[in-house]
């Protein structure tokens, strides 16, 4: 197998040795369903309360807040749909964003079927909320606000504390999707006032198919899945007890490293942003320069095509994406680069590289050097680059 560079953490990351370490005796030996009554099974049911501990200490809330789901989506999915059903009596309308999780998105359009009213707000050039068009936005029936914590295209991270600050003045509930930003940077609900919160445990090198939804203790909300008594009532279903395990042992790990991990991302993304900006001319980078999550790279580069430069890329043994991973087969521009103002040209010609803790400078300088002949070589067969090319030569 060739070597391989790996820059879409923000796709999924690669399970840490220490949480697959923590999973496999779930698999084979301590396999007892959690919901028995002797010891064999009981075992269990601490192990996933001690996960929950893990979570409940990292985003700072009770452990009786979590609620373990299959993912991210699930718990977006949740925490909408519920809010809906149950504070309907007070009013329909939601408040959310141009640049959400598809996740998201496809849930409000769910819901305005069912007759919900929904305010998708601007972001600006850096895909920053725009508050002063949130706070407009709020109605008398207006139940919840969901914004997300960072994006997951451009990695900008939006001013969570003050939103959450708009929905207590309002008396509105305030949900967050946080995917990319739980185990990334410091996330705390009780500082921030949000009051549910969503994530998922393969994008802070946990397995695939377990989040968590948090869920403040004084929401009357109803069962998401019927059936059994499992997460206290609210979602039945016989427990993923190696992934719980594993993404516990995870985000242990990730917050204890989350402050040096982050400045050495930093480092490399900053030195990544600024070569490429300085050797690959018509480049730009997308999102926020400062509030930034610290693994994010986003660039458009102008008379390039994005699923060409990824397949060139993909040739050369290098990993990345042209967005989203939950997007891969549209052909449809990016809504989050068109919400900036990007040309559909240029939303066309855009990358995303997320790092990881382990890429290196001498991986990233190899991406650099075949970055820039990739584009010089579509960039040849542009009539529009050639042209402007040889206006510039005179």
């Amino acid at each position: 197998m060739r070597n391989m560079i790996y820059l879409d953490n923000a796709a999924t990351t690669r399970v840490s040795e220490g949480a697959l370490e923590a999973m496999l005796p779930y698999f084979a030996e301590q396999y007892g369903n959690p919901s028995g009554i002797y010891e064999f099974a009981t075992r269990n049911k601490k192990a996933i309360n001690r996960a929950r501990e893990e979570i409940a200490g990292v985003i700072d809330c009770n452990p009786a807040e979590i609620y373990f789901t299959s993912g991210g989506s699930e718990a977006d999915n949740w925490a909408l749909c519920k809010v809906a059903e149950l504070m309907r009596e007070k009013g329909r309308h939601i408040i959310t964003t141009k640049i959400e999780h598809h996740a998201i998105l496809h849930a409000c359009e769910w819901l305005e079927k069912q007759g919900c009213r929904i305010s998708y707000i601007g972001v600006d050039e850096q895909g920053m909320v725009k508050l002063d068009e949130l706070e407009r936005a709020i109605t008398r029936d207006t139940i919840l606000i969901s914004v997300m914590t960072a994006n997951n295209e451009i990695g900008t991270i939006q001013p969570i504390m003050r939103i959450g600050q708009i929905a207590r003045k309002h008396n509105i509930l305030f949900h967050t999707d946080a995917v990319q930003a739980v185990g990334h940077v410091p996330v705390s609900v009780r500082k921030c006032g949000i009051d549910l919160l969503s994530a998922s445990g393969h994008k802070f090198n946990g397995p695939k198919g377990v989040g968590f939804l948090y869920m403040r203790n004084d929401i009357p909300m109803s069962s998401f899945i019927h059936g059994g008594g499992q997460e206290r009532g609210r979602r039945a279903g016989t427990e993923n007890v190696p992934g719980i395990v594993g993404m516990g042992q995870a985000i242990k790990e990730a917050a204890r490293m989350m402050s040096q991990r982050a400045k050495q991302e930093q480092r490399l993304r900053d030195y990544f942003m600024n070569e490429v900006l300085r050797r690959i001319p018509y480049a730009r980078v997308n999102g926020s320069r400062r509030n930034r999550l610290p693994n994010n790279v986003n660039f458009s580069f102008q008379f390039a095509e994005g699923e060409s430069i990824l397949i060139m890329l993909d040739a050369k043994g290098i990993c990345a994406s042209s967005g989203s991973a939950c997007t891969t087969g549209s052909t449809a521009p990016s809504h989050v680069l068109m919400a900036l103002g990007l040309p559909e040209e240029l939303a066309h010609g855009s990358i995303r590289f997320t790092l990881g803790q382990d890429t290196t400078k001498e991986e990233i300088d190899y991406v650099i050097d075949e970055l820039e002949k990739i584009i010089a070589q579509l960039r040849e067969m542009s009539p529009f680059y050639t042209e402007l090319s040889g206006e510039n030569k005179k």
